[in-house]
């Protein structure tokens, strides 16, 4: 690779922030003991706001949005990576803090990087992604406190998006019988093929209820927040739990204590981006063993790097299936 590389780059002028693809030098990089030849990066939710302004995801200016990337060492001084290892890199604060994925050639820390597991190629890793990854750690919680096929139904909000998907397929795997949430009844189909047992409106948990509702749920895992989750809560069998880890229906959470002292439900929450080292690995380790590679092609939309600017309004407005990865370079 020559002294510049492309990037997607996020300005701001002190009035208003812009979005354009740029040539870049490479000593402009910020600094890191690792150098990565990016091979493949994503398109998520907090890209899609940070590059829509949408929310201020972006603490530092200039910024190369890209929470996601894989790719090959190209440099190190960490001595757990050399030049030519496959790595992952899901989080930490990258394309927010740190320049991110959306690039052909990253530089981070080496902490912040894991081998990539022999069962993906570069291109799956990013298929499945920090969702798929966070999609993992939900289902880990789920297991930890004490959630298994035979307790019941497990919900999934937001199904048909990244985590959702991920989620929807983990668990089929794994024999629990997945009810799928979502706001798009042409995906009914497509969330059934991923092993969803029923489909579910979203407009039944995204108006007021009542403190505690009927008991159906043994587990949960929510990507919506808000409304969504007080009424998935409310709705939890007795000792049921459920895997909160995101925020797409809100901040808020405008729910009672019921559901927790009256039927001991467990609120886990799942945070992806500073999560330890060692259990991102397990995560991942579970991927490999636990998610079938043949359903990635089905909820996986490619897209260039010059088109993730517009691809990111889409995002916004919930009508992308799955995951959007961006192909960077040839190697797969």
């Amino acid at each position: 690779m020559g002294t510049n590389f492309k990037a997607i780059l996020i300005e701001h002028d002190g009035t208003r922030q812009s979005v354009r693809l740029a040539e870049l030098p490479r000593d402009r990089l910020p600094e890191g003991d690792v150098t990565v030849r990016v091979a493949c990066s994503t398109l998520n939710y907090k890209d899609a706001l940070a590059i829509t302004g949408k929310s201020p995801v972006v603490r530092n200016f200039p910024m190369i949005p890209g929470i996601d990337f894989a790719g090959t060492v190209e440099e190190s001084s960490k001595a757990d990576f050399k030049p030519g290892d496959r790595v992952v890199l899901n989080g930490w604060g990258v394309g927010e803090r740190h320049w991110g994925g959306l690039a052909e050639v990253a530089r981070v820390k080496g902490d912040w990087l894991i081998p990539l597991e022999p069962a993906f190629s570069l291109a799956q890793a990013m298929s499945i992604g920090t969702a798929g990854y966070t999609a993992a750690l939900c289902v880990m919680a789920l297991e930890r406190h004490g959630v298994t096929p035979g307790s019941g139904e497990v919900l999934v909000t937001g199904a048909a998006g990244g985590v959702g998907s991920v989620a929807t397929a983990l668990l089929a795997k794994l024999g629990y019988e997945v009810a799928a949430v979502t706001g798009r009844p042409e995906e009914s189909d497509y969330l059934t093929k991923l092993g969803a047992k029923r489909i579910l409106p979203r407009s039944r948990f995204s108006e007021p209820g009542k403190p505690l509702a009927k008991e159906e749920w043994a587990g949960a895992v929510d990507v919506a927040g808000g409304q969504v989750l007080a009424n998935v809560c409310a709705s939890m069998k007795y000792r049921g739990v459920v895997a909160a880890c995101g925020l797409a229906a809100g901040m808020g959470l405008p729910a009672t204590v019921a559901p927790f002292i009256l039927r001991g439900v467990t609120l886990a929450g799942i945070d992806s981006v500073m999560c330890p080292r060692e259990e991102r690995r397990e995560a991942w380790r579970r991927l490999a063993r636990d998610l079938d590679p043949s359903l990635l092609d089905a909820m996986t939309e490619r897209v260039p790097l010059e088109a993730c600017i517009s691809v990111a309004d889409r995002l916004i407005a919930g009508t992308v299936r799955g995951r959007v990865i961006v192909p960077i370079s040839n190697e797969q």
